[in-house]
């Protein structure tokens, strides 16, 4: 990416989504720094190279069907989520990809820019332990360009979630 990213826009015009991502980290007491990168970025690999990590530092907010209710896996961007086993492991029948409506609905944002926090509702969170190998992770902050730096740590405090190996 050609531009530099700036960790404080405007708020003017900012995107709705963003505004309450940032609200609810605030209130939560977030440390990271929220940035708006210059394009979308809703992949960990586009993620990675525009902030200049690698895609493994990149939690990865998936929002999957569990028989029409909501559940998140925040996951490494080097693993891909096992949904039988996953499901096994979080006691649901079946996890199903949700829709880009159903993630609307459960979550207020779109995919590809799904942040961990700032639901309309709680949504029942798992977190991967594999993040925990790097000392700066970032999120979706509500909107694809939108991304936060945290912890493993910080974000397992931030959204209240359970561990679970994914793969």
């Amino acid at each position: 990416m050609s531009s530099d990213p700036t960790s404080e826009p405007s708020r003017a015009g900012e995107h709705p989504s963003v505004s309450r991502f940032r609200a609810e980290h605030a209130r939560l007491g977030g440390t990271g720094e929220i940035v708006i990168l210059p394009d979308s970025v809703h992949t960990a690999v586009l993620a990675a190279q525009a902030l200049g990590c690698e895609p493994g530092a990149i939690a990865n907010s998936l929002l999957f069907d569990a028989g029409g209710a909501p559940v998140l896996i925040l996951t490494s961007g080097a693993h891909r989520v096992d949904q039988a086993l996953v499901a096994e492991r979080i006691g649901v029948e079946r996890l199903r990809r949700a829709t880009p409506e159903f993630v609307r609905a459960h979550t207020g944002q779109v995919i590809g820019g799904v942040s961990p926090l700032a639901h309309p509702a709680p949504v029942p969170t798992y977190l991967d332990p594999w993040l925990a190998r790097h000392s700066v992770v970032w999120a979706a902050a509500g909107h694809p360009a939108a991304v936060f730096s945290t912890t493993h740590d910080e974000l397992l405090a931030l959204t209240g979630a359970t561990l679970v190996e994914v793969e």
